[in-house]
């Protein structure tokens, strides 16, 4: 006697050796003895060996159709053997083996029209779920095709037509319940390309800059940059005229301008010093409709080529510190000694005439360390810049920590065309050593400003945002503690309030603290808690996306110039920073070098989507290096 039986959801055979009523003692076709449950057998048989019989059912089922079964079956539930008796003959008739077996393997492969109960029995479905089953399948048919034919274009870098809507969605958001993701990862397979290089291959990208771009937006301003229509605040007009000639020091594209200085002889005294920060929050409070989109962007975008504000245009050009315009400010005024040392300060709220508006390159050949050391020749505000010099020299000096600035460089880029068609473009870039005494004059001041108000805020009580640094590591917090890394007791942002949000929202609550007013936020409040911590991580991210844009001009760059091989120092390892480029690129072919240690590279390839720079080691050159520290703290002091 033989068996039928079904053991892990499939069907198998086997000779019986023993019967022992709840179990039985078989022997497989293959010769392999087991022991299994009556309870699994669906049927016991003579004829034909158990090696056959599967076979011969399998064969015989694949002409009985699922449509006729369901049509001949009752609406009750009924046993496959029955069914067999019925289907294969007719009252009286009992189906062999095979033929039991053949339906029942048919009823199975077909769950849409019949429904499994147990133990070899089964129920026919429900018309309509049937039918509902039945236009599922076939959706998933056409669906199958529809893949197959995308696959198909795409692998001949053609996009298919239902790609065009969704293309932002399938580059940077993927949904794989939606087939055209799954098309395009099959063809992506085939192909042995990434998604974007596929992409771009069949004309869906139209640069690599606007892949970078509008993933950058589409993840940060999902509702796009342009400002909603908002009524822009008139220049507050009752300020006290400040009696100083105010000028800023910027590089030639800024025009968020929100600092300036001037200077003052107080004869018998030595000089008053002002620090002028411009003052938006004069024109808007935190819950009005600029304060809110303040709160959303928390920081101005910057990029090569382009930036997004913080603040609308007009807004900005409303109350930055342009020359030739009384701006409103607020302004710390140092007393300064003739050994320039700082022997009192107040902070006024004002209107401040801004006479000129410097810049790095016009300012710098005039004013640097060798014309300082030689003689300044003459120009306009030399005197004033000198005197600043020397104070942000003694500043330096009482903090006891070098400028923060000291030893990087900068690098300016300028693009020359429309950065969306990157092929029509020109990429120029420029180093400029930091550290300058332009650099200390501005850092240093800024150091001054910061701690100062910082200071004042934590006398008062007043809730405000600091930077801390205690064991190399930066943080924000509500509390003002120590910033190690520059040396003072505590430093609260507060010089950029037009485009850093920290900056403005200190300047608020200091703002109310010299009007003897309720500060906007208070200790402890979910808000105040909730701008640190969205700050800290929306800037971060921008800042992540400006290395990664000035990453992707340099690769333009090295193309445009036709950069075969160029120069670098040794970071550390096999990281190496490329000569005249912001770019620090790893280099695994780089034998054991000491930091600092100059070598020659030949460029192997560029990939504008990966940002990615292949680069292979040719020689090691003589001269070594001595690597500039660059302390944590140099953001701090970024102005």
């Amino acid at each position: 006697m033989h068996v039928l039986y079904e053991e892990d959801g499939a069907f198998k055979t086997a000779t019986i050796l023993a019967d022992n009523e709840t179990s039985l003692q078989v022997e497989t076709a293959s010769g392999k003895r087991a022991k299994i449950k009556t309870a699994n057998v669906l049927l016991r048989y003579l004829e034909p060996p158990p090696s056959e019989l599967l076979g011969r059912a399998d064969s015989l089922a694949e002409g009985i159709e699922a449509e006729f079964l369901w049509e001949c079956a009752g609406d009750g539930e009924f046993s496959f053997s029955d069914f067999a008796d019925e289907y294969f003959g007719g009252s009286g008739h009992r189906a062999t083996p095979v033929e039991a077996s053949a339906l029942l393997l048919a009823l199975h492969s077909a769950p849409v029209h019949f429904h499994r109960k147990g133990k070899g029995r089964f129920r026919k479905a429900p018309p309509d779920i049937l039918a509902a089953a039945l236009a599922g399948l076939e959706k998933k048919r056409q669906q199958a095709l529809a893949i197959e034919r995308m696959v198909g274009e795409l692998k001949k870098f053609r996009l298919p037509p239902e790609f065009a809507p969704l293309l932002s969605q399938l580059l940077y958001k993927p949904d794989r319940n939606r087939f055209e993701t799954r098309a395009l990862e099959a063809a992506s397979a085939d192909t042995g390309l990434s998604v974007p290089h596929l992409l771009e291959k069949c004309g869906a990208i139209p640069s690599a800059h606007n892949y970078h771009f509008q993933r950058f937006l589409l993840e940060h301003f999902p509702r796009g940059i342009v400002f909603p229509d908002t009524a822009i605040p008139l220049l507050p007009t009752a300020l006290p005229r400040a009696n100083v000639q105010a000028f800023s020091i910027d590089d030639a594209a800024t025009t968020e301008i929100d600092d300036a200085f001037s200077l003052q002889p107080l004869p018998g005294v030595g000089w008053r010093v002002g620090i002028h920060i411009a003052a938006p929050g004069l024109g808007f409070a935190p819950d009005s409709p600029l304060g809110e989109m303040a709160r959303e962007r928390l920081s101005t975008v910057y990029m090569p080529g382009n930036k997004i504000t913080m603040l609308p245009a007009t807004f900005v050009e409303r109350f930055t510190l342009a020359a030739g315009r009384e701006c409103p400010a607020v302004s710390l005024y140092l007393t300064v000694t003739p050994e320039f040392e700082i022997v009192a300060h107040e902070t006024q709220i004002d209107c401040v005439p801004i006479v000129a508006n410097l810049r790095h390159h016009d300012i710098e050949p005039l004013f640097n360390e060798q014309t300082l050391a030689a003689g300044l020749p003459e120009f306009a505000f030399n005197a004033e810049l000198k005197t600043l010099w020397q104070l942000a020299n003694a500043c330096e000096g009482r903090r006891g920590k070098p400028s923060a600035m000291q030893g990087n460089n900068d690098y300016n880029f300028s693009i020359d065309g429309d950065p969306a068609d990157a092929e029509s473009c020109r990429v120029d870039i420029s180093e400029r050593k930091r550290g300058s005494p332009l650099d200390k004059l501005v850092a240093e001041l800024m150091i001054v400003a910061n701690s100062t108000w910082g200071g004042l805020l934590a006398e008062k009580g007043v809730p405000a945002i600091y930077r801390v640094q205690h064991g190399g590591k930066v943080r924000m917090t509500t509390s003002p503690q120590p910033h190690d890394g520059l040396g003072v007791a505590q430093y609260a942002w507060s010089s950029s309030p037009l485009r850093r949000y920290v900056d403005l929202l200190n300047q608020w609550q200091l703002i109310a603290c010299l009007n003897g007013a309720p500060p906007y936020f208070h200790a402890k409040s979910d808000a105040l808690f909730a701008a640190l911590r969205d700050f800290e991580l929306t800037y971060n991210a921008y800042a992540e996306f400006q290395r990664g844009m000035e990453r992707y001009w340099c690769l333009r760059w090295l193309r445009q110039e036709g950069v075969q091989r160029i120069e670098g120092v040794v970071r550390r390892e096999n990281l190496v920073k490329l000569d005249h480029l912001p770019l620090i690129q790893r280099v695994n072919s780089v034998p054991e070098l000491k930091s600092g240690q100059r070598l020659r590279l030949s460029i192997e390839s560029v990939d504008y989507l990966t940002l990615e720079l292949g680069c292979r080691y040719v020689e090691t050159l003589d001269r070594i290096e001595k690597l500039a520290e660059v302390p944590d703290e140099t953001l701090e002091v970024v102005v």
